[in-house]
């Protein structure tokens, strides 16, 4: 059973789920940090909508009225901290603007870049995400009464993982340049940071991953999280 689930067994209303009526755009590439994103989320009572590239989210920012963006900096397309400036000046302006890294030196760059806030990934804990949301929503936006917040731990299903490390697979099969090698780098260290994936680590700090993609395709295969 994932921790969160436990956070069902209590009663909910308005005081458990305190971002009711929000929606949360996450601007992300990782399905496992996505699935995070949309544990706490799902049980802070907020809508998500998820963008996996820098176009995407120009496309959903067309679409759909949000409360709060949650940008990380690095993305497929580009970096996060263009879309980050781009929001942070735009009227009328999004309420809440978060970056999110695995590496913390982004936090001083998102901010400097326009946003609110940071969120470190992973996202590992319910309470710190809605207190870090509710700090930095306008007082007309912040839930009326009494909030209780959860401290459960977020563990999202690690076939998202698995699925991370395919596509990664699958992008460094196909890379033509070294700053996408790059970016496949620093992917898959972020989702194994987060997965606790010790082996894949090691694997990347040594350039196993890198070398070839025969070499990721048998570290995937040895993985301990390969098989659901």
């Amino acid at each position: 059973m994932n921790s969160l689930d436990l956070v069902e067994l209590t009663p909910m209303g308005r005081n458990t789920r305190p971002l009711i009526g929000k929606t949360v755009l996450i601007v992300e590439d990782s399905r496992f940090i996505c699935e995070a994103a949309r544990l706490v989320c799902l049980h802070s009572g907020a809508r998500l909508r998820r963008a996996d590239s820098l176009a995407a989210a120009r496309r959903h920012l067309n679409v759909y009225f949000l409360t709060i963006v949650i940008i990380d900096v690095g993305l497929p397309d580009g970096s996060g901290l263009q879309l980050t400036s781009e929001l942070a000046g735009a009227s009328p302006r999004i309420s809440v603007i978060l970056g999110t890294s695995g590496d913390d030196l982004m936090h001083h760059q998102s901010l400097k870049a326009g946003a609110d806030g940071f969120l470190a990934k992973p996202f590992e804990n319910l309470s710190c995400f809605q207190s870090t949301i509710l700090q930095l929503l306008p007082v007309e936006q912040k839930p009326k009464g009494p909030i209780v917040l959860q401290d459960a731990p977020v563990l999202p299903d690690l076939i998202t993982f698995r699925d991370d490390l395919v596509q990664a697979l699958i992008s460094l099969k196909d890379y033509l340049s070294s700053k996408e090698e790059g970016f496949i780098r620093s992917f898959l260290a972020g989702v194994c940071a987060a997965s606790g994936d010790d082996y894949m680590q090691e694997a990347i700090k040594t350039g196993i991953l890198i070398s070839s993609a025969r070499k990721l395709n048998t570290a995937l295969a040895r993985s301990q999280f390969c098989n659901p």
